[in-house]
């Protein structure tokens, strides 16, 4: 039986729609993240380029995308081997995941990416539906 899972996906939660079937299964992963602060400006200091220097913006992107890489990783785990995966979502998010996938080398035969506002639970499951009963 193939199983098709369709994941909408944003850096704040992930909604995991798997089909097998007639059977549907709806998972929601929350990220725990917290906003990505962005700074204005900043001073250096005399050693600005030596090896020890990180300013406070470098540690906090730093930290941000190991936060966002265990994410996906938890994301990738609870997909594993699927037939046809569709991937939608606001934001990078959704590229920001088929890239890590794809470097992951997962057992994906078929990965389709589209743009998407936000959505209810119960909407993301039709348009997972619908997509593939074509």
């Amino acid at each position: 039986m193939e199983k098709h899972i369709g994941l909408w996906i944003d850096h704040k939660k992930a909604v995991i729609v798997t089909l097998k079937g007639k059977s549907e299964e709806l998972q929601t992963i929350e990220s725990n993240m917290e906003k990505h602060v962005r700074y204005k400006g900043g001073s250096r200091g005399k050693t600005a380029y030596s090896p020890q220097f990180l300013s406070a913006e470098t540690q906090e992107d730093r930290r941000y995308r190991e936060h966002l890489n265990k994410y996906y990783q938890q994301v990738i785990s609870i997909i594993g081997d699927v037939d046809s995966l569709l991937v939608f979502g606001a934001g990078e998010a959704k590229h920001e995941f088929e890239k890590r996938l794809a470097h992951k080398g997962n057992q994906v035969k078929h990965i389709h990416v589209e743009a998407a506002d936000k959505m209810t639970e119960r909407q993301i499951a039709a348009r997972v539906r619908k997509y593939f009963e074509k």
